[in-house]
């Protein structure tokens, strides 16, 4: 039986799973373009997991940046530690738990916020470019989805 082009089950550049990871990894390779273009080039598309909760509410407990960013204790502790170094977080004792440690912005993680808002802003209009405003609709859509599963 031939295989078609919606069969997302058989092994090939066409599964779903495939195009998913590679349209994830332009996406990755575009940010950090213009990162660096923007005169970060320290930054990883990677730390967007921790700045955009910490852009949402600074000075978070670990665990709990964890939890919203979705990564297990050692990849964060990793991250933030890189993070740490390119100066755009640092670790403080929490008052409330010795034992717990905060991350917060630092004055460079902080001025990243615009950078990164107008970054994406042109990534977005790439995409308008490409894919109708339904179609970008429907797509965050179903990536939420999946992202749920």
């Amino acid at each position: 039986m031939p295989v078609t082009p919606t069969d997302h089950t058989t092994p090939t550049r066409g599964n779903l799973g495939f195009v998913l990871a590679k349209a994830s990894q332009r996406w990755n390779e575009l940010l950090a373009e213009e990162f660096r273009a923007a005169g970060y080039p320290e930054v990883r598309p990677a730390y967007g997991s921790i700045l955009l909760p910490l852009w949402e509410e600074d000075d978070l407990r670990m665990g709990e940046l964890g939890r919203r960013a979705r990564l297990a204790k050692q990849t964060m502790t990793t991250m933030v530690r890189l993070m740490e170094r390119d100066g755009l977080v640092s670790r403080v004792p929490d008052p409330d738990d010795r034992r717990a440690q905060r991350v917060r912005l630092t004055e460079r993680g902080e001025e990243l916020r615009g950078v990164a808002h107008t970054v994406l802003a042109g990534l977005d209009r790439r995409v308008g470019k490409v894919l109708s405003r339904r179609e970008i609709a429907t797509f965050e859509s179903c990536l939420k989805e999946v992202m749920s599963l």
